[in-house]
């Protein structure tokens, strides 16, 4: 298994991306990565497919502004990453280092999750929450939080973005 290769986007994502590129708002991914804490991935592997994943979105004119991910996670079988971290979510760490080295406003920012951890790291740092039903949809349930809105996937979660900040004052 050639882990780069076997990554794919999920359809329409590109293009959801893409919508935010051209309306100028930043996109940030911030990642649980605890693969890397349980030796499933190496931080080289999961480079690689930070890279494939900026080739698809390249080739379909978008991109990502900047990607934050952590390998931590306290049940993990690698010393070095089995541990807890402000930076795992539902901790915040992740969205503060894009607040600091970014300039991003979090109140004034959204956080699209699939996972009821990425709502509650959001909803701690004062952001908007959209809870898209792809991936985990929130079935995860490790913690409770209840999203500001929910959408099928990424391209309903921006049509909400843009419909609010086309409404902001």
């Amino acid at each position: 298994m050639n882990v780069p290769d076997d990554f794919r986007l999920l359809p329409g994502t590109a293009a959801a991306i893409r919508r935010l590129n051209v309306a100028g708002i930043p996109v940030i991914v911030v990642t649980n990565q605890g693969g890397i804490a349980l030796g499933y991935l190496t931080e080289d592997d999961l480079a690689a497919i930070h890279e494939r994943m900026a080739e698809l979105l390249a080739a379909e004119g978008a991109h990502v502004d900047k990607v934050y991910s952590c390998p931590c996670y306290p049940g993990g079988t690698i010393p070095r990453y089995a541990k807890e971290s402000p930076d795992r979510k539902p901790g915040t760490g992740m969205l503060e280092r894009a607040r600091d080295e970014l300039g991003i406003d979090l109140p004034k920012s959204f956080l699209v999750g699939d996972a009821t951890t990425d709502i509650l790291a959001g909803l701690r740092a004062g952001c908007t929450t959209i809870l898209v039903q792809t991936g985990f949809g929130g079935s995860d349930a490790k913690v409770v939080a209840e999203p500001d809105h929910t959408a099928r996937d990424l391209a309903e979660a921006v049509e909400l973005i843009l419909n609010q900040l086309r409404r902001a004052p």
